[in-house]
């Protein structure tokens, strides 16, 4: 249920009404806009009368919503979301251009990617510490001492760092060191992970699982924000279909669908969505026309070579060239880097 009140309403009487709200037993979630105020209720609303809260004379309507997820509803937040990474604002016009090899591999090999990316115009650096794979026999990722280069990139380039975390055994030293906490698409319904996630201050990127659905992915983001951390970001990295020639097939439609029904930012990744680095451009393009609020993009200096995933990597200059084109779409969609 949503309450929204009256323009003008006073700081006064917006405590009172969520004091009233709070005495039948359901908590609050105030946002306080520029036109208006809109508390959302959370809780179970069903032996609550609606109308207990319409006749009060600060109140302008109040709203039924049918959608089980309510701090990620756009109806109870109005206005996008816009999350800071480090001094980097993804959301709100806003984009984040996260680019960077799959996996760490040496403190040489990131920092040459992460000078290229940034003079493309990159404004946050991406690369796997810990590697989720599918074989138990292939590269699994350096760990800490993969992060420890991330962490050393970061000191002499200046970008924000991206990595992904397996294991809450690992949280309080993401925390410490990492910008932007990266949850995979196979930790995307690990809700006792997502409710640790809850607890930390730091952005959450929130890759959609293999087979979610656009409500289950926005329930696990839901997850993480009723534990407290609202500062989550969507990543679309596509799901698994009939069709095997790509690696996923990538959900374009994901991001109106879920600008229409959340406010939170949605990334897109068709690096491990195409599975292909020809796929890349054309999908990074089509993903800005539609509305994306960032882009994830591996970058990789000898592909060839690479320990995990170089089929889908970009080459420094073939990123510099995508990077040149998306400026141009982003700033018809009114959006900037």
């Amino acid at each position: 249920m949503i309450i929204v009140l009256k323009p003008r309403t006073t700081e006064e009487n917006i405590i009172r009404v969520e004091n009233m709200i709070k005495r039948h037993g359901l908590d609050t979630h105030t946002v306080r806009g520029a036109e208006m105020t809109i508390i959302g209720c959370i809780g179970d609303t069903t032996s609550v009368d609606s109308k207990l809260f319409e006749v009060d004379t600060c109140v302008d309507k109040v709203m039924h919503v049918q959608e089980p997820y309510k701090l990620a509803n756009r109806a109870f937040h109005p206005e996008d979301s816009v999350i800071d990474v480090s001094g980097v604002k993804i959301g709100g016009g806003h984009m984040g251009v996260i680019a960077g090899p799959c996996s760490v591999e040496s403190f040489d090999q990131v920092l040459e990617i992460a000078k290229a990316a940034k003079a493309s115009g990159a404004n946050l650096l991406r690369g796997g510490a810990f590697k989720p794979r599918t074989s138990p026999y292939s590269f699994q990722g350096l760990g800490l001492e993969g992060l420890d280069i991330l962490c050393k990139v970061r000191e002499e380039v200046g970008l924000p760092i991206v990595t992904e975390l397996m294991s809450p055994d690992y949280l309080d030293v993401f925390e410490e060191k990492v910008d932007l906490i990266q949850i995979g698409a196979r930790n995307m319904q690990n809700f006792d992970l997502l409710k640790q996630l809850g607890k930390v201050k730091r952005p959450i990127l929130l890759k959609r699982g293999l087979n979610a659905t656009y409500e289950e992915w926005i329930m696990s983001a839901e997850y993480i924000m009723a534990s407290g951390n609202e500062n989550v970001i969507l990543c679309e990295r596509g799901i698994r279909t009939f069709e095997t020639f790509t690696r996923n097939t990538l959900d374009l439609q994901s991001i109106p669908v879920l600008n229409n029904k959340t406010h939170l930012p949605v990334v897109i990744d068709p690096s491990h969505a195409g599975g292909k680095w020809w796929l890349v451009e054309p999908m990074a393009k089509a993903a800005v026309a539609a509305g994306a609020d960032g882009l994830m993009i591996e970058v990789h200096n000898n592909p060839e070579c690479a320990l995990c995933d170089g089929a889908q990597s970009l080459k420094p200059e073939k990123f510099d060239a995508l990077l040149k084109q998306i400026r141009q779409i982003a700033e018809v969609v009114g959006k900037q880097i």
